[in-house]
């Protein structure tokens, strides 16, 4: 079974934050096509045994994901921005704001959700980190 050579991508020099970024996000693309590939085998089998393992992988593969999520934002502050600005977008879209209230977001410098009535700002474990 061919395997990917580990040394194929071998820089001579440490990655920039930038790059590795870059990398990770390769990586969180994999972690991506095996949960696609686990909840497609799990859909195809009535094995209860598969199931359950690859119900239990397929979580790992979750957790994977959301760990280099986490580490893209940590390494690429534009991507941490973005991150900010479309969960307060988000927030107002579910909610039922209107559209010129979400577009106003992350424009005139820190326009906050609070400026939509009902959504008062608070403070998360996010904007403590400053």
């Amino acid at each position: 079974m061919p395997q990917t050579n580990p040394f194929h991508a071998m820089v001579p020099r440490k990655l920039t934050d930038s790059e590795l970024a870059r990398a990770i996000r390769l990586d969180m693309e994999a972690e991506l096509d095996a949960i696609n590939l686990y909840a497609a085998h799990i859909e195809a089998t009535d094995n209860a045994d598969a199931k359950a393992i690859l119900h239990h992988v397929m979580d790992e593969e979750r957790e994977h994901a959301a760990l280099f999520w986490e580490l893209i934002a940590r390494l690429d502050p534009a991507q941490a921005e973005h991150i900010k600005v479309m969960s307060r977008k988000y927030q107002l879209i579910v909610s039922g704001a209107s559209h010129d209230a979400v577009e106003a977001v992350g424009e005139d410098g820190e326009r906050s959700a609070a400026t939509e009535p009902g959504m008062e700002k608070r403070l998360t474990v996010g904007s403590l980190r400053r």
